[in-house]
């Protein structure tokens, strides 16, 4: 399984037309080929922006559904003259990811994306599957995924929380119980995050 991550930075105030437009060809039928993952659009953080991902077997997969929803007219929207910028990565997801299918685990998304050493990920992942069993307790993980095509060494994972509030609440519980970051987890080189709201269409809510 692999995950293809689309960012798109968008022209200011255009983000409502964006959904809109990509609301009414999601009902056309984009999913008969392949499941959307999730489609957020940003809170805080980089604004004007929407995420998108989309899970496919392999990148073979991936190449043949694109081809046959653009040759059909299903995909992608009409939405060229609101995007600036376009990014696209592939991504694998941790051994420990759930396949969470429609779900109501927001409203309030976290993704926070970490670069590593080159050998780092490996003991990553082996630490966080040791670890992320107790800090679920607390808060659902949406997704943890390392790079496989695009900016190497990066890790991104994605919680969901009720409300600000309470990201506030268990970010700063975990950490005094030592619970989170997992204890002897590996310091990464960078990190950044994002507060990101589903759009009307997206599994997760």
């Amino acid at each position: 399984m692999i995950y293809e991550f689309r960012t798109y930075d968008l022209k200011t105030r255009s983000v409502p037309e964006f959904e809109a437009r990509t609301a009414a060809k999601i009902k056309e039928g984009r999913q008969d080929y392949s499941q959307l993952f999730g489609f957020w659009f940003t809170e805080v953080g980089p604004i004007n922006q929407v995420v998108h991902v989309w899970p496919y077997d392999d990148l073979e997969q991936r190449r043949r559904v694109r081809a046959e929803v653009a040759e059909k007219g299903i995909w992608p929207p009409d939405n060229a003259e609101f995007v600036r910028k376009m990014r696209s990565e592939i991504f694998l997801p941790a051994p420990f990811m759930k396949n969470r299918g429609e779900a109501k685990l927001g409203p309030v998304y976290e993704m926070r994306i970490y670069t590593y050493a080159p050998p780092d990920i490996p003991r990553v992942i082996e630490i966080w599957g040791e670890h992320i069993e107790e800090r679920e307790k607390y808060s659902p993980l949406v997704g943890a995924w390392y790079s496989e095509l695009g900016s190497l060494n990066t890790w991104i994972h994605m919680w969901a929380y009720e409300s600000y509030d309470q990201r506030a609440a268990i970010r700063e519980e975990t950490r005094a119980k030592g619970i989170w970051p997992p204890p002897g987890g590996i310091a990464p080189l960078t990190q950044a995050n994002k507060l990101l709201l589903p759009m009307s269409f997206s599994p997760l809510q």
